[in-house]
């Protein structure tokens, strides 16, 4: 007869895995299990395929992938003892499924497969998995413990309902749930629905960290049955955190609550896989339910802490030692260095100044001083000579042609051209500058600004890049980013007196259109309808259809939306379909 437990001790290990960091990953597995027992720990919970990084893609396809998991996962078994480890990993049996392996006694105890695979947005989990077919509890120490995997327990209804009327006072999910903004709070929520709809506690621990376009915001929480967070973990950094969960509580809740009797009569909890009963010696006691609390983060440390991460993840994990950027004086760079310099450090940043006979004095000067305040290294190399040699080199198969676009984008590229030198030559990862609300109408220059290894403000549109300026300023209380960077209207500064508004909309009618148009997918008729201007909203949407091709080759970049360019948008560039609403309408129609 296994010991019964008044209550649980449960750990919500955070971690921050490294796709096909297979060993690396067992070893950090191994170290936070440790740290777990050796903090009276009963149970000890990782995110969804923490022993080979999520989402591996089509590492997945290739069988030594698969076989080096299984291999580690048997190897980090030896090493748990005294506590249980649910740890999440890639099965290769029948098929392969996403699956959570039970770590007890210095073995693979027993396995839960995934039954909902989800396949849309950044998902594509139905390309690599088989979908499990039974829901599944175990037992610790007399607590009925149900098991999930991140979507199973985003839908209402089973595997989660399932183990619940099986008698599961506990249920653990192992989840790994991209960022976007505000995404902790609406994850937090439904968790807390589970709980209250089935009267049960839930162990969520979340991933944290970058993985290309990706980041995890990690948020792990412990919810009681009463749909209270009683712990929760930080957002953006690796965090071991561990609760105590009143099992009891939960069973005098159902007592009161006789909703789902109906349910277990009708047998609607007998279709579930009862894997084992485990033993182990309680941890330290525990004098209260619950753990530590931590804040969630206000709005623009969310999505400057969400950039951050995903930035030094990405350097770090690719195996760079610098990066290197174009310091023009603007906004946007200006939020690249910041955040570049946050999370390397100023020793690992370089920003090099390339003035043109069109640069102002004011521009100019912003860019050292944004340099200098940070502390980071400033390489200047003016463009004149280059502009004057292509210039000549062009001069006989442009004859009799007039100035136009051309002799803009050229300066651009001539300065893509010289940060890819600096990168081929001495190693340096080029970070570009341009923002989502220029990518989405091509508001940019192919091997020119659009060139380098990674997009850091790819899914961030203008109005948040000042927001987050000035965010970082009041932080740091002084202008590191000085206050005539916010103010000077926003300017390529590729010919005289030049303007963005000379070719865009303002930004703030702008960045509402294509929020309504890239990421909600709203008919033209009804972007207007919410009081924005027809006549702009044709030509912003003619706009990003006809930009298509240019978003195809920009770099990977931050997904901080619902509906970022890349994973989440795809769309053909080869491709003649208008919107109904917009041939309907006699002035969009005309504009299109």
């Amino acid at each position: 007869m296994a010991r019964r437990l008044t209550t649980l001790c449960a750990a919500l290990a955070q971690m921050n895995p490294t796709v096909g960091d297979i060993g690396a990953n067992a070893r950090r597995i191994s170290e936070l299990t440790v740290e777990a027992r050796e903090g009276g720990a009963e149970l000890v919970v990782f995110p969804e395929l923490a022993l080979t990084g999520y989402p591996p893609e089509d590492l997945l396809l290739k069988a030594d992938f698969l076989a080096a998991a299984g291999e580690a996962l048997q190897s980090l078994a030896m090493s748990v003892h005294g506590t249980v480890a649910v740890v999440g990993f890639p099965l290769h049996a029948d098929d392969v499924y996403n699956a959570a392996a039970l770590l007890a006694g210095g073995e693979v105890v027993a396995v839960y497969r995934k039954m909902r695979l989800p396949n849309y947005g950044v998902f594509d989990e139905q390309r690599y998995f088989q979908a499990g077919r039974r829901a599944a509890t175990f037992e610790l120490n007399g607590v009925q413990i149900g098991m999930s995997i991140c979507e199973d327990i985003w839908e209402p209804g089973p595997p989660v309902t399932t183990v619940a009327l099986a008698g599961a006072q506990v249920i653990v999910n192992l989840s790994a749930s991209p960022y976007h903004f505000g995404k902790g709070m609406q994850r937090e929520r439904m968790l807390i629905q589970r709980a209250r709809d089935s009267s049960v506690a839930i162990l969520c621990a979340n991933a944290v960290g970058g993985q290309d376009e990706l980041v995890f915001d990690g948020d792990s929480v412990a919810v009681d049955q009463g749909g209270e967070v009683v712990a929760r973990a930080p957002q953006f950094e690796e965090a071991l955190t561990i609760c105590t969960i009143d099992p009891c509580a939960v069973g005098a809740a159902r007592l009161r609550d006789p909703r789902h009797r109906h349910s277990v009569r009708q047998g609607e909890g007998a279709d579930v896989d009862r894997l084992v009963e485990l033993t182990v010696e309680p941890g330290i006691p525990r004098g209260r339910v619950g753990g530590p609390v931590a804040e969630l983060l206000e709005d623009e440390r969310e999505v400057y802490s969400a950039l951050r991460l995903g930035l030094r993840d990405y350097v770090e994990k690719n195996g760079f030692e610098r990066v290197v950027l174009g310091l023009s004086g603007g906004i946007d760079s200006a939020l690249v260095s910041l955040l570049a310099v946050d999370a390397l450090g100023a020793e690992r940043v370089s920003c090099v100044v390339m003035p043109s006979p069109y640069s102002s004095d004011g521009t100019q000067s912003d860019a050292r001083a944004i340099a200098n305040n940070l502390g980071a290294n400033l390489v200047e190399l003016a463009i004149e000579k280059p502009m004057d040699a292509y210039q000549t080199l062009l001069e006989e198969p442009f004859a009799g042609r007039a100035v136009d676009v051309t002799e803009e984008n050229l300066q651009a590229r001539i300065r893509g051209t010289l940060l890819m030198a600096l990168s081929n030559k001495l190693g340096w990862l080029v970070l570009t500058t341009g923002n989502k609300s220029e990518l989405s109408v091509g508001y940019a220059t192919l091997y020119g600004d659009m060139a380098g290894g990674f997009a850091v403000l790819k899914d961030v549109f203008k109005g948040w890049i000042y927001r987050l300026v000035q965010w970082r300023n009041d932080e740091a209380g002084r202008a590191l980013v000085p206050q005539s960077v916010l103010e000077r209207p926003p300017s390529a500064e590729l010919r005289d007196d030049q303007r963005d508004e000379d070719t865009l909309p303002p930004y703030d009618i702008l960045d509402k259109i294509l929020a309504a148009y890239v990421e909600l997918d709203l008919e033209p008729a009804e972007i207007v309808a919410r009081g924005l201007p027809e006549d702009e909203v044709g030509r912003v949407i003619r706009m990003v259809d006809r930009a298509e091709y240019k978003r195809r080759q920009s770099p990977p970049g931050i997904r901080i939306s619902t509906k970022a360019f890349g994973r989440d948008r795809r769309l053909p560039i080869t491709n003649r379909y208008e919107s109904t609403n917009r041939a309907q309408s006699p002035t969009l129609r005309a504009l299109g």
